[in-house]
């Protein structure tokens, strides 16, 4: 038997019927703190996503992985069976796929009425485009969210896939699972959690939604404050054509970065002067273009000018803040983030890498769900072409 997993969620156990993007992002989390969680994965690879070794799939990482042909009834009836042990299950298929499978929301609540039953879809369960194809710039382009990003007379700009498939999607159903957890251990009574990218990034909106309803927002974007409309909320490129980020909004700490830039204050457009914007932004640009990034570093890093170098993803693991808090480790050669948050009681393990659906493993996958007996007899019913990965 493997030890035990150890975080703030051990002893939780979820079915994840594998995906790709923000579900599987979702059960990585879960996995990371602590929850014990069985990917089932097709026989044959699904053609979907970004094709990459199986090592550097870094969102598979912290549980292993079965494949099972669920079109068969003998494997439908082990991942049903094994959805009776569950706290939870994560599925990232169009709405009604599962229904088709025999696993839907009615199926598995009728073999374990406590289960929280969660949906990652983009366009939600129910809707006009609830069965259309889309990614995450779709649906945070629905939204709103994407026309404001981007600086002024520039198309917009997608964000990479963060907003929509990873902060409105997977955020937002690991807290509806955990949620609906909650209320299942008290009430005996799971639930279905219908998370949907529109809906979380829509609500990752709501503090511009206030701020446009006040008149204090723009929507053309790249002209507020927090668009990169305000030179000091913004990048600038250096002596070395590297680039620094500054973001001193409050008043003293704006004064401590003309100070150490060694511009003088009482010649200095005021912060709230919108109409000497373009001349503030570009004093500062020179003043930065005089150095380079690593000594903009030294000088500005650790002040309250609020300021970063803007570093890339290879270089933010070498930080010397992000080696002091642990915040990359290493798994058999990988370089990645740590789990996140920190708990003071009971921090996770460090996560094991990602696993293949290797029929060989299929027992040990099992170990912990169901018993020994049980899991030697479902797995010898089960052709090996409907177990073993294409």
């Amino acid at each position: 038997m493997s030890a035990p997993r150890q975080g703030p969620l051990a002893g939780i156990k979820v079915v994840e019927l594998a995906g790709i993007g923000p579900a599987p992002m979702c059960a990585m989390l879960l996995a990371d703190l602590g929850a014990t969680v069985l990917r089932i994965d097709r026989p044959e690879p699904p053609q979907l996503g970004i094709p990459r070794p199986l090592r550097h799939n870094l969102i598979l990482r912290g549980r292993p992985c079965l494949a099972l042909d669920l079109k068969r009834p003998e494997c439908r009836d082990l991942a049903l069976r094994l959805i009776e042990e569950a706290d939870a299950l994560i599925e990232g298929f169009r709405p009604g796929v599962t229904e088709r499978l025999g696993l839907g929301p009615e199926d598995c609540l009728a073999r374990n009425p406590r289960l929280v039953y969660g949906r990652m879809t983009g366009w939600g369960q129910h809707g006009p485009l609830a069965q259309a194809a889309g990614h995450d710039l779709n649906y945070i382009a629905l939204t709103g969210a994407l026309d404001a990003i981007g600086r002024e007379g520039q198309p917009p700009t997608p964000p990479l896939n963060l907003v929509g498939d990873f902060g409105g999607g997977s955020m937002y159903l690991a807290v509806g699972i955990l949620a609906a957890i909650i209320s299942a251990r008290a009430t005996g009574q799971g639930q279905v959690v219908d998370a949907a990218i529109v809906d979380g990034t829509a609500h990752l909106m709501t503090g511009f939604h206030g701020l446009l309803a006040a008149g204090l927002f723009n929507a053309q974007r790249g002209t507020n404050l927090l668009d990169s409309g305000a030179p000091f909320y913004d990048c600038y490129e250096c002596a070395d054509g590297r680039w620094v980020s500054v973001a001193p909004i409050e008043g003293r700490f704006h004064a401590e970065l003309l100070q150490r830039l060694g511009i003088d204050a009482a010649d200095f457009p005021a912060q709230s002067d919108r109409a000497r914007w373009p001349e503030a932004r570009a004093r500062l640009a020179a003043a930065i273009r005089t150095r380079t990034r690593d000594e903009w570093s030294a000088l500005l890093e650790g002040t309250d000018a609020c300021f970063a170098p803007v570093l890339s993803m290879a270089e933010a693991a070498q930080h010397p803040h992000m080696q002091a808090r642990g915040t990359y480790l290493e798994v058999e050669g990988v370089v990645q983030p740590a789990p996140a948050p920190r708990f003071s009681r009971t921090p996770p393990d460090a996560p094991m890498p990602p696993q293949p659906a290797d029929p060989a493993s299929a027992a040990a996958a099992l170990e912990g769900w169901l018993p020994a007996e049980e899991i030697a007899a479902r797995l010898a019913a089960i052709p090996a072409a409907a177990r073993a990965p294409g």
